[in-house]
């Protein structure tokens, strides 16, 4: 339970700092697309990188998992 807390206290002290790099993001790409630059275009590629990690890993273990199922079944049947 103590350990619990602790993370719980840890993040909401330290939750002004991480929400302000959202902005501090937002105005140096802002800046670097009106001079020209590509930087936002890189951003917005990782950003979708990262957002589809998270889902082909959980779709990959619902994959193997769903057909090592299916592999089973017939041998239950068959004791």
């Amino acid at each position: 339970m103590k350990r619990v807390l602790f993370l719980f206290l840890l993040f909401f002290i330290n939750l002004p700092h991480i929400l302000a790099q959202c902005p501090a993001c937002k105005t140096a790409i802002e800046s670097n697309m009106k001079e020209g630059a590509t930087a936002g275009l890189g951003l917005n590629d990782g950003i979708l990188y990262l957002l589809a990690a998270p889902y082909l890993l959980f779709g990959t273990v619902i994959f193997f998992w769903f057909r090592n199922r299916r592999k089973q079944q017939p041998e239950q049947g068959e004791a």
